[in-house]
């Protein structure tokens, strides 16, 4: 069969290929022959820039244009050179050395790729890949997600919710401060993503710049890769390393997402509840059906989808952040078969966060189901009538409260009230402690 969305093997490429296309741009093969083309390019230019040799302005301008314009057709002419030599890197190198042909600089064709190995061009296209995914594609979804929480959290910051601890009723909270609990975690892990570096490799074989230096000794290789590697491709040079770059930044990276996407399965099991308690209904699309054989469902397929692909996604990372930092002595190949997965745990969560972001816009708070849990909760309050009672020195104010309440089904306003009116207080505490109320017990927290 033909590749199509209905014959791909993997649900990414099939059923939801519309969902995360755009990530074909860093995770493809396509995408990796481009990134390796643009570290090849912009190394050549830069020995040309330090003097080694001299490049034509309109030699430079010409391989420039093939950086920016690099195409689908560029991309396959390289796989036919692999074709023959069984090396796509050196196939890079080959159509490159072509190019110099046709731009009549066929003198310095051997400046591409000078003293480099594989791994100087794979870690650095990889990472600068990785690093313009997440910068230009997941960290903007991820932190839409966050404001569209947000925004749930200020129009509902008013809204008493019945609170419960192990599955059970607890002291009152307000329902956009739950949602704000998510909106701060999210906020969090941002924080600590956007401080870990995007690292690279790039110093020859064993990364000593072996052939650099016995080429030129007098340069210092040192200074010229970091400066190539920071300053021309925006990455951080790794300073000793074997054949490849340690990857335990990229590893932080992993770890990183998986506990945002622990976060999003959290809240995703959380509004799955709230609507299973009726606290939300959900909008409905002509034409949709929740069953097949039951009409009446209306399913919380979204944060369901989510949770799944957030787990598919953990998976995948749990795996790339323990093999990645792990090899051989200087070097073997068990990272160059696993790092061309990393785009797969991101397609994930890329469906997960729209598959979030669906549900959420179709949420429709049920206030008076809110209300009614928490005026059949009345038992609720016993926390701030003991406190008081405490504040007031008032005899075992805790134990009074237990007895009254632990395990008595029939609490409600009525008994609560009764109870006060027996206190050996003042009228004045009674007052009080009759203000309070489940609706009204939902205690404070920052402004937002």
């Amino acid at each position: 069969m033909e590749l199509s969305q209905l014959t791909a093997i993997s649900p990414i490429d099939g059923r939801y290929r519309k969902q995360v296309q755009q990530l074909d741009e860093y995770f493809s093969e396509f995408a990796l022959i481009k990134y390796r083309v643009i570290v090849e390019i912009d190394y050549f230019v830069f020995l040309a820039d330090k003097k080694f040799f001299k490049l034509p302005a309109k030699a430079k301008a010409f391989l420039l244009d093939l950086k920016e314009n690099f195409s689908e057709a560029d991309a396959q002419t390289i796989k036919e050179i692999e074709a023959t030599t069984n090396h796509d890197v050196k196939a890079v190198e080959y159509f490159l050395k072509i190019q110099l042909d046709k731009a009549n600089c066929s003198e310095l064709k051997e400046w591409i790729h000078f003293g480099l190995t594989s791994q100087d061009i794979n870690n650095t296209a990889i990472p600068l890949s990785w690093k313009n995914s997440m910068e230009f594609d997941y960290l903007p979804a991820l932190i839409n997600l966050m404001q569209h929480i947000q925004d749930l959290a200020i129009s509902w910051k008013n809204i008493p919710l019945l609170a419960r601890t192990h599955g059970q009723p607890a002291s009152p909270t307000k329902l956009g401060k739950e949602f704000m609990v998510f909106v701060e975690r999210i906020h969090n892990q941002v924080a600590l993503f956007l401080n870990i570096p995007y690292a690279a490799k790039f110093g020859g074989a064993t990364g000593n710049f072996n052939a650099h230096h016995i080429a030129f000794p007098k340069r210092n290789w040192v200074e010229l890769g970091n400066e190539f590697v920071e300053d021309r491709l925006g990455l951080q040079r790794m300073q000793f390393t074997t054949q490849i770059e340690h990857y335990d930044y990229f590893a932080a990276h992993f770890d990183n997402l998986k506990r945002i996407n622990n976060i999003l399965i959290d809240m995703s099991r959380d509004i799955w509840t709230y609507i299973s308690m009726d606290y939300f209904k959900q909008k409905t699309k002509k034409g949709e059906v929740g069953s097949s054989a039951m009409p009446h469902k209306v399913n919380p397929i979204d944060f369901e989808n989510a949770e799944g692909n957030l787990g598919m996604a953990n998976a995948l990372l749990e795996h790339l952040s323990a093999k990645l930092p792990v090899s051989r002595l200087q070097r073997d190949l068990t990272d160059s078969t696993v790092l061309r997965n990393i785009g797969t745990p991101v397609a994930h969560m890329t469906i997960a966060i729209k598959s979030i972001e669906k549900g959420l816009g179709k949420l429709v708070l049920n206030e008076a189901k809110l209300k009614s849990d928490l005026e059949n909760n009345w038992a609720v309050v016993a926390e701030a009538i003991q406190t008081i009672l405490r504040r007031e020195n008032y005899p075992n104010p805790y134990e009074a409260l237990k007895d009254l309440t632990r395990g008595n089904n029939s609490i409600d306003k009525k008994s609560i009230h009764a109870f006060i009116s027996k206190l050996k207080v003042s009228a004045a505490v009674k007052a009080e402690l009759k203000k309070i109320t489940p609706h009204n017990y939902t205690g404070i927290h920052p402004k937002y």
